[in-house]
């Protein structure tokens, strides 16, 4: 059993909630603060909550404390893309073997149900009362409610825009980096179909690319479907385009006329939600005098294209307690041994995530780049040692995400090189892919 520390954490959200059951279940004591109310007895949605999609990394962190039994009825599983073109068509895209799928969750509810297994283990939860600002030498806490707590240890969980966070750039030699795309998003949503149900296909995500935008789609258990338009703040398929009714109409009716139909709440939901910004926070050290740490978005917030933000926040907490246990009551090189395994994951996510925003808007519905993930499939079901690929490691495996960026730029020169000799007009079969993987093998040595 570890020596009890006192541990406050900064941030109720998904990561924060998760951390303090993780922390709990070694015997800390363990109180969580948390700027805004009990999202369990008040309303504060407000129309930016983008769909979770829960993937391997995620699960297996939920599940190493319990957490993943209390989830599971709340998700969807969604097989693989649906493509809605232009032209009005669709076209189907898995994501990998038959059945590896990627879950549709809420949000808040995740958050919920994360809130109330954390009591469960015994964690304190206090509300509408966060931190403003840290004193890292004395490692006091300064609460917006007006009161200080000085625990042993302190993890600020508390987001992109973390107090805590904020407190450390203040220090000498702390690197930080904020990028800002120059795209934002907005919250719309597609009804349950008269009657219950679902309008469109339940277990898919839903994309309509166009090229330097795009909307896309995720179940809910309702029938309904949480969507989210991704756009420029300017410029073609801009924010800027539309002012009032009649311009929203214009837009959808130019670019998005398919989903007009399953949309009755387009012009409410437009006007009502917020059009938010898309920010990648890159820092370094996470840790200050050897107690003091940051954790998920705090250390590390990215775009939302690949799925991972909170399924790499919860994989922290995981890496987190794999070196509690390999150092047991030595709390400096626990938080030095996280952040050495993490900074590296957590820097490659962030450009994993960037780049899969350029495969979803523009490159899931070109000819070359859909033989290539059909290619891709057949490869791995026959050679899965030899061949696994960047999204099947990045969403279905616990390969270190750097490792994945790096065969990803390893693949993506081998098939510019390999794609123009192949005959892409016919379907890739297995003696294909014997040939590409001959070729693979010939590449790589």
């Amino acid at each position: 059993m570890a020596q009890q520390k006192e541990i406050a954490v900064m941030g109720a959200g998904l990561v924060g909630s998760l951390l303090s059951v993780y922390l709990a279940k070694e015997g800390h004591k363990v109180t969580v603060y948390e700027r805004r109310p009990d999202m369990r007895q008040a309303n504060i949605g407000g129309g930016r909550s983008i769909n979770l999609a829960l993937s391997d990394r995620g699960w297996k962190a939920l599940a190493k404390v319990g957490a993943d039994k209390p989830v599971r009825d709340m998700g969807i599983p969604m097989y693989g893309r649906m493509i809605h073109h232009e032209d009005g068509s669709t076209s189907y895209q898995p994501y990998g073997k038959e059945d590896q799928a990627i879950y549709s969750v809420s949000r808040g509810g995740l958050n919920q149900v994360l809130m109330d297994y954390a009591e469960q283990h015994g964690v304190e939860l206090v509300f509408e009362n966060g931190c403003d600002e840290v004193d890292l030498d004395s490692g006091v806490a300064h609460l917006s409610g007006g009161q200080q707590v000085h625990p042993d240890l302190l993890f600020g969980a508390d987001g992109a825009f973390s107090r805590v966070r904020l407190s450390m750039m203040k220090t000498d030699r702390f690197d930080y980096q904020q990028m800002y795309l120059p795209h934002g998003y907005k919250e719309l949503s597609i009804p349950a179909a008269t009657g219950g149900g679902w309008q469109i296909e339940k277990n898919a995500l839903h994309i309509w690319p166009r090229h330097d935008f795009m909307l896309i789609a995720l179940p809910n258990l309702d029938g309904s479907f949480t969507c989210t338009l991704f756009a420029p703040f300017e410029g073609t398929g801009g924010f800027d385009q539309v002012t009032d009714r009649a311009s929203l109409m214009r837009y959808f009716e130019a670019y998005f006329a398919d989903a007009i139909p399953l949309m009755p709440d387009l012009e409410e939901d437009y006007f009502s939600n917020p059009t938010s910004s898309l920010v990648t926070v890159r820092c370094y050290p996470w840790v200050k005098h050897d107690s003091i740490a940051l954790i998920g978005d705090a250390s590390h917030a990215i775009v939302p294209f690949y799925g991972q933000g909170m399924n790499s926040g919860f994989e922290d907490c995981d890496v987190l307690h794999q070196c509690m246990v390999q150092h047991g009551d030595d709390w400096p090189a626990v938080l030095d041994a996280y952040q050495e395994s993490r900074k590296p994951s957590a820097d490659a996510i962030a450009d994993l995530a960037l780049q899969n925003f350029v495969e979803m808007r523009d490159r899931v519905d070109d000819p070359s780049f859909l033989y290539r993930k059909k290619l891709e499939k057949v490869l791995h079901e026959k050679y899965p040692e030899d061949f696994i690929p960047q999204y099947t490691q990045v969403t279905f495996s616990h390969i270190p995400y750097e490792k994945a960026l790096a065969a990803g730029k390893e693949q993506e020169a081998f098939f510019t090189r390999i794609l123009p000799k192949l005959d892409m007009e016919k379907e890739p079969d297995s003696a294909v892919a014997d040939q590409v993987a001959e070729a693979w093998r010939t590449y790589r040595n």
